[in-house]
């Protein structure tokens, strides 16, 4: 076991004491951590760039980990009412329809390597970037004005580019395995 792979596993440890933090009303612990867990990403990616630390754990845990917190927080941010719940449904659906895919592929004997799109990327950050301000915004009790709004928009736009990157992508992947049989 790895340091890097000891961080990440931190980091998803971490995910109940950030759902119970946001759940009881203790947002500026839920922000620490938040803020924690990011630096801590940054940290074993490093780490295991730098010291040749990487490995296939930590290549399945790392993501892993990312999506348990970032599901976690904008779930338990949706029982909490603050942010709006058609808002999670979208981001928790776009992450379950790509799991589903990938399990549907390897069940028909065709798996699929899913390789992180552009516009995946940018959909992490902006459902990072909203969820820091959100959190910081109850923690530190400020307004943040017109920006969460668009925010929330711009997470939602990127979750459906992703949605239909990806669902094409994936139908691209399975017509293929059609025409060959």
């Amino acid at each position: 076991m790895s340091i890097p792979n000891l961080i990440t596993l931190a980091r998803i440890l971490s995910v109940p004491i950030v759902v119970w933090a946001i759940t009881s009303g203790e947002m500026m612990i839920a922000f620490i951590l938040f803020v924690v867990a990011g630096v801590s990403d940054a940290v074993d990616g490093y780490l295991a760039k730098r010291f040749d630390m990487a490995s296939e754990m930590g290549a399945y845990l790392d993501p892993l980990a990312d999506k348990a917190l970032i599901v976690s927080i904008y779930v338990s941010l949706g029982i909490a009412g603050a942010i709006p719940r058609w808002l999670v449904i979208f981001v928790v659906a776009r992450d379950i329809m790509i799991v589903g895919a990938v399990i549907l592929t390897w069940l028909i004997g065709r798996p699929m390597e899913v390789k992180p799109l552009l516009v995946s990327k940018l959909n992490t950050v902006a459902q990072i970037v909203f969820a820091c301000l959100v959190l910081g915004s109850l923690a530190f009790e400020f307004n943040a004005g017109p920006l969460l709004p668009l925010l929330m928009y711009i997470v939602a736009i990127l979750t459906f580019l992703s949605i239909a990157f990806y669902l094409a992508e994936w139908i691209r992947h399975v017509g293929s395995a059609e025409g060959e049989r």
